[in-house]
């Protein structure tokens, strides 16, 4: 696969819900109360039930991971957290993810990632770096 600045390599929205939260905390782990319970979310500050944290950045690598070729190396990968993503109990919460190369050497393309709830930045600084 071909770098070139500027390039959009992969764009994906993912609708989350209340049953995601579950399902993704069975497989993690983290039954924490924020994750599921609105009266625990909003007493502790909240807006409201969020998801995990691991999560949101799982599904924006897995949008990056999905648009590269299998044999491509991961050579890291890391994000900053900047708001949560709040997943409404009817409507849920749409997760947008915009991966373009932001740059390319002779041996690591950046692969930067804007990721968003609406028009919220839930990650910043969210990148992957693959060897070219």
């Amino acid at each position: 696969m071909g770098y070139t600045v500027g390039d959009v390599i992969a764009e994906r929205t993912v609708h989350l819900t209340r049953e995601s939260l579950v399902r993704y905390a069975g497989a993690s782990g983290d039954f924490n109360p924020i994750h599921y319970r609105d009266d625990v979310a909003v007493s502790v500050g909240l807006p409201g039930v969020l998801a995990h944290g691991m999560l949101t950045m799982g599904i924006a690598s897995s949008v990056v991971v999905a648009a590269l070729e299998p044999a491509t190396k991961i050579l890291d990968y890391g994000v900053r957290f900047t708001k949560p993503v709040v997943v409404d109990p009817d409507a849920g919460a749409d997760v947008t993810v915009v991966a373009t190369v932001g740059a390319v050497d002779e041996e690591i393309a950046r692969i930067d990632l804007k990721v968003t709830t609406g028009e919220t930045t839930v990650l910043v600084k969210a990148q992957l770096r693959v060897a070219v």
